[in-house]
């Protein structure tokens, strides 16, 4: 039941990295708060298996913090690049008129 609790905190805190940090129009409504959840999860379930106590605050605030982490950098991560892509596809474009075939 901890770890419903603990993803949904995830989800809540990559739900504000998405609308609070820019970028926002670069990716879809859910790939940050999805981000945000498998991090909290994958953590938890990690630091429970190394024996870490649910009752106890640290197991809280390592996974919590993880997924505060994940988010903030992996969407800063994908904005830069989906911006520079979308940049060099542009002038691709300009230039030729057609895009690039693998």
């Amino acid at each position: 039941m901890e770890l419903l609790f603990v993803a949904l905190f995830g989800a809540v805190i990559g739900l504000g990295a998405r609308y609070f940090l820019p970028g926002r129009s670069t990716q879809g409504s859910v790939l940050v708060p999805a981000i945000g959840t498998v991090a909290a999860a994958l953590v938890w379930v990690a630091l429970t298996w190394l024996g870490w106590n649910w009752a106890e605050g640290w197991i809280w605030w390592v996974s919590l913090g993880a997924s505060v982490a994940a988010s903030v950098v992996l969407n800063l991560v994908i904005s830069r690049r989906r911006i520079h892509g979308d940049q060099r596809m542009l002038q691709r474009l300009a230039k030729t008129g057609a895009p690039e075939t693998a």
